[in-house]
């Protein structure tokens, strides 16, 4: 398991959204450490993830389902098209396109579940339980502001 660093932590801002912004982006890039031997980011596992509970989504559904706009979901798809674990086809009608998760998608993706639960354990130790859940409540808070 990935150990967390326990250095202290740094001195917060009078800005709370500078402080969300912060932890967000050491977060993501704990995620994306622990990762890193699948050749996934923490977006990339998400938007796959996504994928294999769907099955097949629209571009504008799943990006409603990540709660990410368009634009940035067609930049995060774009290497995952590229290597060949998603494939994006024609919808329903010439304007829709179908986003579908490949053979080679799902294989990385369980590669990589392997890693994201480590990652998921280790801020499970780092927290606590109860500190996580409460944690976790406060974000579902915060995400309801928009």
């Amino acid at each position: 398991m990935n150990q967390i660093d326990k250095r202290m932590p740094k001195a917060k801002s009078p800005c709370h959204c500078l402080n969300l912004r912060r932890a967000s982006r050491a977060v993501t890039q704990f995620y994306d450490k622990v990762l890193e031997p699948s050749g996934l980011k923490v977006t990339q596992y998400s938007l796959l993830q996504n994928l294999k509970m769907a099955e097949a989504l629209t571009i504008s559904e799943l990006a409603r389902n990540m709660n990410i706009d368009r634009t940035t979901l067609n930049r995060n798809m774009k290497p995952l098209i590229n290597v060949g674990l998603i494939k994006v086809t024609i919808g329903k009608d010439s304007r829709s396109r179908l986003v579908t998760l490949t053979e080679a998608g799902k294989a990385a993706l369980t590669d990589a579940m392997v890693l994201w639960r480590e990652a998921q354990a280790s801020l499970e130790e780092y927290f606590g339980a109860a500190e996580l859940d409460y944690f976790e409540q406060l974000l579902s808070k915060l995400e309801s502001l928009v």
